[in-house]
């Protein structure tokens, strides 16, 4: 009786388990709101980059960090190092190559994609 009954519930676990995703659902990459998941959304400086910024380049450059000279508190300051001082390329360095930026190792490339991005969306502020 016990294997009749174990059997009945595993039958039924298995038998109410499915996927109703096609091949076609998983393939197709899902967006939203997030600007970082939908290809098609504008980035901009306040909504996005900043706080990429913040955690990854204000330790040293501020006023009080290593880096004082290049600033990067404001979004004039980013918007001048990616046109005059070479920033995109400095991020997209590879762990080990020298001026790569941030000094403490590469920063996630997501977060790069979408530096990289709001520079080709016209570096927009807000």
């Amino acid at each position: 009786m016990k294997k009749i009954i174990a059997l009945t519930i595993l039958l039924a676990a298995l038998t109410s388990c499915s996927n109703s995703d096609t091949y076609q659902d998983i393939q197709t990459p899902q967006t939203g709101t997030n600007p970082g998941t939908d290809p098609t959304a504008a980035i901009t400086y306040t909504k996005t980059v900043k706080s990429i910024i913040d955690g990854n380049c204000i330790s040293c450059h501020s006023s009080s960090g290593s880096a004082s000279f290049r600033p990067l508190t404001t979004y004039a300051q980013v918007k001048t190092a990616i046109e005059t001082a070479g920033l995109l390329t400095r991020i997209q360095l590879q762990n080990g190559q020298q001026g790569l930026m941030p000094q403490g190792g590469r920063m996630s490339q997501a977060n790069i994609d979408l530096i990289v991005k709001w520079n080709t969306d016209g570096l927009k502020e807000n």
